[in-house]
């Protein structure tokens, strides 16, 4: 299967490693020095769980020298960026290409099909915790990699083949791959846990092992899910799980240091997705007259100590 993967951070990286490593054509969007180590010398993955790997037999380029038409294109920036990769999809790809978006704020194929009413974008979600260790490499800090993806209710399912193909070709890839029945309601589970994790750690300034252990770290983090899911019930979306549980048992698998990629964005002074992780749920909860007092309380502190750029 031909994929590009637009992006190639700690969620595009990772992907596009195990991707070419399963022998698939792959192709990296990528720009600046780590565009420039990869096309030298490869990409290197170095993780806790599998070692360190050097991958070769992948392409890297820059948007506009990019000039294939794949099966599938996994979007895999961050939110502040999803013009750039509307414009790229809209330039680049053809009727016959799957887009799939994995970025961490939730309903983002949505927001690209209506600019994008020709082509099929369904929805997606991704767990993984990675990030850019150096040029022309990434780092995996735990073996965590699945991938959620689906037609969204009443979208055409256009290029259901490629769609149905695609669940068997990440799983042959050590990547757990689900194409969903129900993305609308298991996209949001994710970002009942991304949205949370990354807002806690941020508000408090701490690692998971923080939030592993009781105290206030812990008990914001699981309330914020609370949140989410009464949003989620307001919205009309049944959730299967605890949300709740599943949260906090996600965070205690954690490697100890670990921290989400808003968390390590506002530490390093850098653009974050505060905006659409945060502002936007205290958005949807007067919206759908659901209150969310810790997500206003970290909204504020926001306003008051960030630099807030979306």
């Amino acid at each position: 299967m031909e994929f590009c993967i637009f992006g190639a951070g700690g969620t595009g990286g990772v992907l596009a490693a195990y991707l070419a490593m399963a022998g698939h054509d792959v192709t990296l969007i990528a720009r600046g020095a780590h565009l420039a180590a990869i096309q030298e010398s490869g990409l290197t993955l170095h993780t806790n769980h599998r070692g360190t790997e050097s991958i070769r037999n992948l392409r890297a380029c820059t948007a506009a020298e990019y000039e294939d038409v794949p099966d599938v294109c996994f979007v895999c920036i961050k939110y502040y960026d999803l013009e750039d990769a509307i414009a790229f999809v809209r330039q680049k790809m053809g009727k016959g290409t799957l887009i799939i978006p994995v970025l961490n704020v939730f309903g983002t194929g949505g927001v690209m099909q209506e600019q994008l009413p020709e082509l099929t974008c369904l929805d997606g979600c991704i767990y993984v915790m990675g990030e850019i260790e150096a040029p022309g490499v990434i780092y995996q800090s735990d073996k965590m990699l699945r991938v959620i993806y689906g037609y969204r209710p009443h979208q055409a399912q256009n290029l259901l083949a490629t769609a149905q193909e695609l669940e068997h070709v990440l799983q042959a890839a050590e990547i757990r791959g689900h194409f969903s029945d129900h993305i609308v309601r298991d996209a949001l589970q994710k970002f009942a846990y991304v949205s949370p994790a990354g807002a806690a750690g941020a508000y408090f300034n701490v690692t998971s092992e923080k939030l592993q252990q009781a105290g206030p770290e812990r008990e914001m983090f699981a309330g914020l899910i609370k949140e989410v899911v009464a949003l989620g019930k307001a919205m009309g979306i049944e959730f299967e799980n605890n949300l709740v549980e599943t949260g906090l048992k996600i965070m205690d698998a954690l490697k100890a240091g670990s921290t989400t990629s808003m968390q390590r964005d506002i530490l390093r002074g850098r653009q974050s997705e505060f905006a659409g992780l945060v502002t936007r749920v205290v958005e949807l909860g007067e919206r759908y007259h659901v209150p969310v007092p810790l997500y206003q309380k970290i909204n504020e502190w926001g306003k008051e100590n960030l630099q807030l750029h979306g």
